[in-house]
């Protein structure tokens, strides 16, 4: 028979065994002051979770030999249940939610796909103050409506698409590859953003009132081609520098090449102090350009300029061609520190025009500048305020964020546009505009905003009078992830 194991002194002989057990059955550290006996029931307890219980009539009378002999079993039950979870593990995705990045999958390690749903949602209130001579329609409408599908196939593959569902029908706004070969260089293939505006560039939902400003009627804004970009000495320096089908000033470009010909488009940022720390730090500046020949009638051709309300302002004669070089270019700059930012760009937009025999290059040119202050003390940005300190929540302390903005800007028809090529009775010659905005930031991915711009015309009316001041109050309901 084997020797019962109940004498108090062997407590100290078998200590060994009792802190293999706690270890591999996760008991607390006080299980070597139990007796054999109950450590015996507590094995075969963990036994019949784990299914490794042996038959009633295997399982011993409780002595040492039989409890290594069990716990041997447990340990190299729980050994294959580790290893199974890594098995899984290496070969599950990695699936992730949250209100500000959305929806994200990734591969198993090294996780170099992955995959990320986003969207961009605004819902906007127009309406107009005083608007007798020039009457426009006060509504409610859908501004944009863009989900997006973005990431990264492998190391070298990045890739973007968003569609655009607002207005009378879908559209693509951005659908291009990123060939990753170096963080310096990095080659875009597809429809996006012409690298000449600093406005422009802002993510639709950063901007820092509802419509962009003056100036930014004379930047291009998506087209399609190939693009080289890239970063230098720790991202201080930026630089895109592509060719493409060419857009007028302000819109996108036709879906082809209609006339056959291209436009080249680049910009330098710098920013030096970005590393550095202290006053500067926020300060970034640089210029962008483009060029090319542009030759052929109608809006693919020649561009109509818009008021930040919205309302069209000036446009050419319907006889007026395209017809020669089209440059651009535009020195800009931004400053943000803590909660103060500020930016500013200038815009010069040539093109050489022709109705019959007569030709002329007219060069438009605007400026404008943007402040803006955020006055719960968050950090100020180009991406605008990411995330509030404290988000809004309904009974309780959190407002989330303010923002208080304002704008100037004015834009100049060249002289030489007058009366040939455009019709003084019916469209400006300049415009000068200014706006206040309040953005209410409530959460990282809920955004209330309501602006009032104001913006004067010279001519523009019938016998050389003044076009009538336009007073727009706007308001906006956006969500982003």
């Amino acid at each position: 028979m084997p020797t019962r194991v109940r004498r108090p002194h062997l407590r100290l002989a078998t200590a060994p065994l009792w802190a293999a057990l706690a270890c591999a059955t996760g008991l607390p550290a006080h299980a070597a002051e139990l007796t054999v006996e109950q450590l015996a029931q507590r094995l075969k307890a963990i036994e019949q979770r784990l299914g490794t219980a042996a038959p009633a009539d295997a399982q011993g009378d409780g002595n040492l030999a039989d409890l290594d002999q069990r716990l041997r079993i447990i340990e190299r039950k729980l050994e294959l249940q580790a290893e199974d979870s890594a098995a899984k593990a290496a070969s599950t995705p990695v699936v992730s939610l949250s209100a500000s990045k959305g929806l994200s999958i990734k591969s198993p390690p090294p996780g170099d796909v992955e995959i990320k749903l986003k969207a961009l949602v605004q819902a906007d209130g127009r309406f107009f103050i005083g608007d007798e001579q020039v009457p426009q329609n006060d509504s409610f409408l859908w501004r944009r409506i863009q989900p997006s599908i973005e990431g990264s196939w492998g190391s070298l593959v990045g890739f973007r698409i968003m569609p655009e569902f607002a207005g009378d029908s879908a559209t693509i706004n951005d659908a291009y590859l990123d060939l990753k070969f170096d963080p310096r260089a990095t080659l875009r293939i597809g429809k996006f953003k012409s690298p000449v505006g600093l406005e422009r560039l802002q993510s639709s939902g950063s901007t820092g009132l509802i419509e962009l400003g003056l100036a930014s009627e004379l930047t291009p804004n998506r087209d399609l081609g190939l693009q080289l970009q890239g970063e230098f000495a720790g991202s201080t320096v930026s630089y895109a520098v592509g060719v493409f089908n060419g857009a007028v000033d302000g819109r996108d470009s036709p879906t082809t090449n209609p006339d056959n010909e291209f436009e080249y488009a680049g910009r330098i940022f710098l920013e030096p102090w970005k590393n550095a720390g202290g006053a500067l730090q926020g300060l970034g500046f640089g210029l962008g350009a483009s060029a090319g020949d542009r030759r052929g009638s109608g809006n693919n051709f020649l561009p109509r300029y818009r008021t930040p309300g919205q309302s069209q302002f000036f446009n050419y004669r319907s006889t007026v061609l395209a017809d020669g070089a089209s440059k651009r270019w535009s020195p800009q700059l931004y400053y943000y520190r803590n909660a103060f930012g500020l930016l500013g760009e200038y815009v010069s937009s040539s093109q050489e025009v022709r109705v019959g025999a007569a030709r002329e290059e007219l060069d438009h040119r605007a400026w404008q500048v943007t402040a803006g202050l955020v006055l719960t003390g968050e950090d100020a940005g180009y991406r605008g305020v990411t995330r509030p300190n404290q988000a809004f929540t309904v009974g309780s302390a959190g407002w989330g964020a303010f923002e208080l903005v304002a704008r100037y800007g004015r834009l100049e028809i060249d002289d030489a546009a007058f009366p040939r090529f455009a019709d003084p009775n019916a469209v400006a010659a300049a415009a000068r505009s200014w706006g206040l905005g309040l953005n209410w930031y409530l959460t990282s991915n809920l955004k209330l905003v309501a602006n009032y711009t104001q913006t004067q015309f010279d001519g523009g009316a019938a016998a050389g009078r003044d076009r009538e001041d336009e007073k727009a109050f706007f308001t906006r309901a956006q969500l982003a992830f």
